[in-house]
């Protein structure tokens, strides 16, 4: 919404390590055998293209959009997004795509993609809320899945991703700090509208 307001590119980052996950279960390699990931990641081509309503997910030019949201890619882009090489890749794509200016979601954007970015927002909500979200919209694609299994995968994921080394999920200091609990995604929209406002 912001992007589009704002007539800015959209990166969503969490993709592009969803579509090296996918890279790596397509080509058979052992996540475990970090230079021939950090290899691999290196050498794909990642883009984004598209409206920020109906972004596509490039992986050398083929749409892997829909695949990159699947069970065995979420929990392979995990693993393979701890690993410092493959971050600096990726970091080194995003700022070559947002840097004529962007709207870029992701864990680390404001604390190591862009650290001079104009504004930075840090949303978040209640661990029960953002739980919930989740498991409303992994009901959609798969009626099998539990809350308490949502909750769980969650708390591993804020776990491994707050903990690792290379680009920790945490505020940046300057960050703006929005809890969404209980908000529309208009309201969180209009509040982050109003920083933007004061911010010109």
């Amino acid at each position: 919404m912001l992007a589009r307001e704002l007539n800015l590119l959209y990166l969503d980052t969490g993709s592009m390590y969803r579509a090296v996950a996918l890279a790596v279960l397509e080509a058979g390699i052992d996540p475990r055998d970090s230079e021939a990931v950090v290899a691999l990641a290196t050498r794909i081509h990642i883009d984004l293209e598209g409206d920020p309503d109906s972004l596509k997910v490039l992986l050398d030019g083929r749409d892997v959009t829909e695949q990159i949201r699947s069970e065995r890619v979420t929990a392979m882009s995990s693993v393979v997004s701890t690993i410092p090489g493959v971050r600096r890749a990726m970091v080194a794509r995003q700022r070559e795509l947002g840097g004529r200016g962007a709207v870029l979601n992701g864990r680390d954007i404001g604390t190591v993609v862009f650290p001079n970015a104009d504004l930075k927002f840090f949303l978040t909500a209640t661990p029960d809320e953002r739980a919930e979200r989740r498991f409303k919209e992994e009901r959609l694609t798969n009626t099998d899945v539990s809350f308490q299994q949502t909750m769980a995968e969650m708390t591993e994921r804020d776990r491994r991703d707050s903990t690792r080394a290379d680009s920790p999920l945490k505020a940046a200091d300057d960050a703006i700090v929005i809890d969404s609990s209980g908000l529309s995604i208009e309201e969180v929209f209009a509040e982050m509208m109003k920083h933007v406002h004061r911010h010109h």
